[in-house]
């Protein structure tokens, strides 16, 4: 597949290392790239049972990120509010498991930023197209916040916005590309969080959306 017309094509090379961005918060680099094939087709199993779908928000309105879930819990928002549920509204059935191989990057993961024994039973699937975005918001609909939240960015590269415990705090931009992973805990845990739009590009891994797995210990 060639890229679009006027588009940029991202370099594909992998940038390894570790990137501290406060305590407890670390950008591991290239982290999932050794097991971003198999990640691949399992993700086509868990959207052909759990298709992608664009939730409302509490207020009613349509979030622009196509989201899924995978695991014995599936993050669900709609008028009732923002929460955890163990069956795809949708399908009526329970989620799809989780794949081994997402299971076993998350505790990979969590283990080299620090948090050795992190076991997620929830990992919710976004899909971006060009032009959305994920405005700031904590991760607080957990019950355990000591367990770290673990995000792995695949395909399209996104501009990743990590505040402070406000939202009035200073924002700071980190920029992901394929295989790079986010991990925060500990003291950075509540820390605010998004994505700013997507810019419109191409990779192989998804086209010109950006994919992220977000893994966490719902319960």
């Amino acid at each position: 597949m060639e890229a679009a017309t006027g588009s940029l094509e991202l370099d594909l090379e992998p940038h390894h290392g570790v990137e501290r961005l406060a305590p407890g918060a670390y950008v591991l680099r290239g982290f999932a790239l050794p097991c971003s094939s198999e990640i691949r087709m399992a993700l086509d199993r868990v959207t052909e049972a759990a298709p992608f779908r664009h939730m409302t928000t509490p207020g009613r309105r349509r979030m622009s990120v196509a989201m899924t879930s995978c695991g014995a819990f599936g993050w669900v928002s709609d008028q009732r509010g923002y929460r955890y549920e163990p069956v795809d509204p949708e399908t009526g059935r329970p989620w799809p498991a989780m794949p081994e191989t997402i299971l076993r990057l998350g505790r990979e993961a969590a283990a080299s930023a620090g948090f050795p024994g992190f076991e997620p039973d929830a990992c919710l699937v976004n899909r971006y197209a060009p032009g959305t975005k994920l405005s700031l918001h904590q991760d607080k609909d957990e019950l355990d916040f000591s367990w770290p939240i673990v995000s792995v960015s695949l395909g399209v590269s996104a501009i990743f916005l990590f505040g402070g415990e406000r939202r009035q705090d200073p924002v700071a931009r980190v920029r992901l590309a394929h295989g790079d992973v986010v991990v925060w805990g500990g003291r950075s845990r509540l820390r605010y969080h998004g994505v700013a739009p997507l810019g419109d590009a191409w990779h192989p891994f998804a086209g010109p959306c950006r994919i992220n797995l977000t893994l966490r210990r719902a319960r």
